[in-house]
């Protein structure tokens, strides 16, 4: 690799030090009585095809057995009270290891299991009040579907972005005083017959309209990107890339489809209906994927899995290190840096 022809791909990471002048840290929070529409039979039954939510958060193994759903037409939540209490908890246990082990000192506070919108606005607000009282909290990112966002939503949330953040978390090499405020949308796929396929509940004309409603109040949107869904190519993953591209996205999040036990996938992978992504198909689907973004969207994610036996394919997706080893190597030998 020639070192002098290096680009460093703009990380979450490299984008929050280069807009607020210092690091800042992204602290994940699972709130119990949330759920999807596409769970709860609005939208559609037993959730995406490949979705068992536990598998996506740190937190939300603390949460998971809650019996109250919260569903926008709750006349009440009785959940409110401990819902805050689990925020602040969840908040300070990983405030505190990320102070320890790194000397972060500036958050932002990130929604994100199930569908974080999905829920009566009254409840909505009081939890992302909270979680912006809290301390060094500079900025909420917000997990949710374009299928569960409304207008009055956008609005409220454009209200927070132009809150000033207190003046005493400001330091001297701040360029922005206002709070950062991006909504994460899972994209997944720009085909309607694969969204079918993996049971999704919306089409991709839901996904577009919304982003754009977002976009248009100058919101910050990031984009979820699955390889590896049924029949889907490369060429097709790479084509959902461009097209999120095209709407205007501020960051992405890239993630291979595995397979994990008590999902609908399950039954499609035992019996030889669906045959996961490789490892060498994914990186370099990944990596072309990422000579193709414009300088300003930022890469939050490049990978996942998991790690216990819950994982039944790809095996590859079992340990994060190697993952990420194989994937810098790769990026390396197109003078990309992670």
């Amino acid at each position: 690799m020639d070192k002098s022809n290096t680009k460093d791909i703009l990380t979450i990471g490299r984008y929050y030090k280069n807009k607020f002048g210092e690091k800042v840290y992204k602290i994940p929070i699972s709130i119990s009585g949330f759920t999807c529409p596409n769970i709860d039979g609005t939208v559609a039954k037993g959730g995406c095809t490949f979705c068992e939510n536990d598998s996506f958060s740190p937190n939300n193994e603390k949460v998971k057995n809650s019996s109250f759903k919260l569903h926008p037409n709750n006349p009440s939540n009785p959940l409110l009270e401990k819902q805050l209490n689990q925020l602040q908890m969840q908040f300070e246990n990983t405030k505190e290891i990320l102070t320890n082990k790194f000397g972060a000192n500036k958050f932002i506070v990130y929604f994100q299991s199930f569908t974080n919108t999905y829920a009566p606005f009254d409840t909505i607000k009081a939890l992302y009040e909270k979680a912006l009282s809290l301390d060094n909290v500079i900025g909420l990112n917000i997990g949710t579907r374009t299928d569960s966002i409304t207008e009055e939503i956008l609005d409220y949330l454009v209200e927070l972005k132009n809150r000033k953040i207190p003046s005493k978390y400001i330091t001297d090499k701040f360029t922005q005083d206002t709070y950062e405020i991006m909504v994460e949308y899972g994209i997944q796929s720009i085909y309607d017959e694969t969204l079918e396929k993996i049971n999704r509940g919306h089409d991709i004309a839901n996904v577009k309209e919304w982003i754009k409603k977002t976009k248009d109040r100058n919101l910050l949107v990031c984009g979820h990107m699955i390889f590896g869904l049924p029949d889907e190519t490369q060429e097709m993953m790479i084509e959902g890339v461009k097209e999120s591209i095209n709407m205007k996205i501020d960051s992405i999040k890239f993630h291979p489809l595995y397979v994990v036990k008590k999902t609908l996938l399950t039954k499609d992978y035992l019996d030889g209906k669906f045959v996961p992504i490789t490892e060498e198909l994914y990186i370099d689907t990944l990596v072309k994927s990422i000579k193709l973004l414009p300088n300003h969207i930022s890469v939050q994610r490049v990978t996942a899995g998991i790690s216990d036996d819950s994982l039944l394919s790809p095996t590859w997706c079992n340990n994060k290190h190697t993952q990420m080893f194989n994937i810098r190597k790769a990026l390396k030998k197109e003078n990309l840096n992670y």
